[in-house]
């Protein structure tokens, strides 16, 4: 079976499709946690939609055990650089954001952010992303986010290099 054509309304964001593995392991860190370093996996994909796919997999950098997964949608606004990213996440959250695509990058800002009634405090109030390819033709993701207990702060920053086209 063929792959299908990519979708010409996603095209501006095609420089993101692939599998990514960080290299070297990501940085996490916010105000009350300690620091932290971990791996992770990227997969951005499409299926001729147009819309892209994407998962997040997250391990711990000794033991490998899973952490963080994220999974969701990227689409962008026919004839327009306006871009959505829709995310569920195993922690419980799930949400929209908004932002462009400006050549290879990408910066979106948290428009609506919903959770399990069970989560843990302090919520999460505010997420900024930014994706973008560097001059080594490796794919950075930087997130900041907000609780209701601490202003916005970059939280992680990860270089991923790709594995699979």
């Amino acid at each position: 079976m063929e792959p299908p054509r990519m979708s010409p309304v996603v095209e501006p964001l095609s420089w993101m499709l692939g599998t990514w593995l960080s290299d070297p392991p990501g940085a996490g860190a916010f105000p009350t946690l300690q620091p932290f370093r971990y791996l992770e996996e990227a997969h951005i994909s499409h299926v001729g939609q147009p819309m892209l796919n994407f998962s997040f997999n997250a391990f711990h950098p000794d033991t490998h055990k899973p952490l963080h997964r994220e999974c969701g949608f990227i689409r962008l606004k026919p004839d327009t650089n306006k871009v959505a990213f829709i995310s569920a996440q195993n922690t419980g959250i799930v949400e929209v954001e908004e932002g462009e695509v400006n050549g290879q990058e990408l910066s979106i800002a948290s428009r609506s952010i919903a959770r399990i009634s069970f989560s843990k405090e302090p919520h999460v109030e505010q997420i900024t992303r930014k994706f973008r390819l560097n001059s080594e033709g490796r794919l950075e993701q930087t997130v900041s986010m907000a609780t209701t207990t601490q202003p916005l702060t970059q939280h992680l920053h990860i270089t991923y290099r790709k594995v699979t086209p």
